[in-house]
Order: structure tokens, then sequence, then C-alpha cells
């Protein structure tokens, strides 16, 4: 039989993994949920962050859609965060004491 867990329990394992950073594997171990459980949690939480409603569960096509979409929001997300860093790398680098343009 399922285990039924708290929202606030949801809640504070999900921080773990998003806010904190830690591992999915971490905080199943440290908490004593399930890998799977906590994966659902975490998807949930990211779709409920983005505005996004989760599919419902009869609706596997859908879902796969949405797990899809998550993971590209992801990638352009960390694109955009490697291109500001070195956009700021980069006008750093010209702005040096003594530098001088070649002509």
């Amino acid at each position: 039989m399922p285990i039924k867990y708290s929202d606030e329990f949801k809640r504070d394992s999900v921080a773990l993994v998003l806010e904190q950073g830690m591992s999915q594997r971490q905080v199943c171990h440290d908490m004593g949920v399930s890998k799977s459980e906590l994966q659902v949690c975490v998807r949930e939480a990211e779709f409920q962050r983005r505005g996004v409603t989760p599919a419902a569960v009869r609706d596997l096509d859908v879902q796969r859609g949405q797990v899809q979409l998550l993971k590209r929001v992801r990638e352009l997300e960390m694109e955009n965060e490697i291109l500001r860093r070195a956009s700021a790398y980069l006008s750093q680098a010209n702005l040096r004491v003594g530098f001088v343009s070649p002509k």
C-alpha cells in the first residue's frame, strides 16, 4: 500500500531538491521517500512554478509533451545563463586598465 505524505512533507522535500540543490538520491535517503514519489513531486512543483497545469494521469501523451517542454525550458535557461556570464566576462576583459585596442 502506498504511503500518503503530507503536503508540507512534499514541499520540504521538493525545496531541498530545487532550492538547496541536493540530489534526489540524497533527499530520498534522508527523508525516507521513494525516488519515484519524489520525482513526481518535483515535476509537479516545476509545473506549478511555471504556471502549467499538470496533465491527468490517464493522458500519457500530454504528460510526455509537458515533460519535454520542461526539459527544453531548462536547456534554454542554462543557455541564457551561459551567454549572460560570457557577455559579462567579455565586457570586463575589454575594460582592463591600459588596454589599447588594435587599429
